[in-house]
């Protein structure tokens, strides 16, 4: 009976350190996952890479023409908006020109419609225009006022006005406007071209 006993004794003890032992050896195989604090905020805290809208009219049956400067010898060039932060509410809208970036500016003038250019640094003034499918070119202009802000639009042969946008690459959509800051008609002078208002993107104004 004692033999019995001892018998079963030494295999339960043996059954046990084998459990025992395929315990530790699954808990050695487990998978370890590093992670490093510093690496995941360094990677995070880069520098904004900036974004570039870029600017079309619509037309009413809800067709994009390209919004571009042209100069003298009808050579284009891109007009976009400039977003430099995380902010979209407020971007500057350029014309990229022979590697220059070009301001773009509602003129001073007595016309009903005030011009919409780009200005050059020896004060060269460059045209803004829209341009159709068929290639016709359509003038981009300030057509009217509320309070600071003078709203834009293409104006084509027969009078209508086409909306300015700006288009980001992931498809957001920002008005393009004239922004006045002051109340006297020349808003600043550049390169001796007076400006009556800044051109930006901001939220669409419903």
């Amino acid at each position: 009976m004692k033999r019995t006993v001892t018998f079963f004794s030494v295999i339960g003890l043996v059954m046990m350190m084998m459990l025992f032992l395929i315990l530790i050896g699954c808990q050695k195989k487990q998978p370890q996952v590093n992670i490093n604090q510093d690496a995941i905020e360094e990677a995070g805290g880069g520098e904004f890479e900036t974004v570039y809208w870029y600017v079309k009219a619509f037309n009413p049956q809800g067709q994009l023409l390209n919004v571009m400067a042209v100069d003298e010898g009808g050579h284009t060039y891109e007009v976009k908006a400039i977003q430099d932060s995380d902010q979209t509410s407020v971007m500057d809208v350029k014309a990229f020109v022979n590697n220059k970036i070009l301001p773009v500016k509602v003129l001073v003038s007595l016309d009903k419609y005030l011009p919409v250019k780009a200005i050059d640094e020896d004060g060269t003034i460059l045209d803004v225009k829209a341009f159709t499918a068929d290639g016709q070119k359509l003038d981009v202009k300030g057509t009217r006022q509320s309070g600071n802000i003078i709203h834009l639009n293409v104006v084509d042969e027969e009078g209508l006005l086409y909306n300015i946008e700006a288009i980001s690459p992931k498809g957001w959509i920002n008005d393009v406007k004239g922004i006045k800051m002051l109340k006297e008609p020349i808003e600043m002078t550049i390169n001796g071209v007076d400006v009556y208002a800044h051109i930006k993107s901001i939220p669409q104004q419903y």
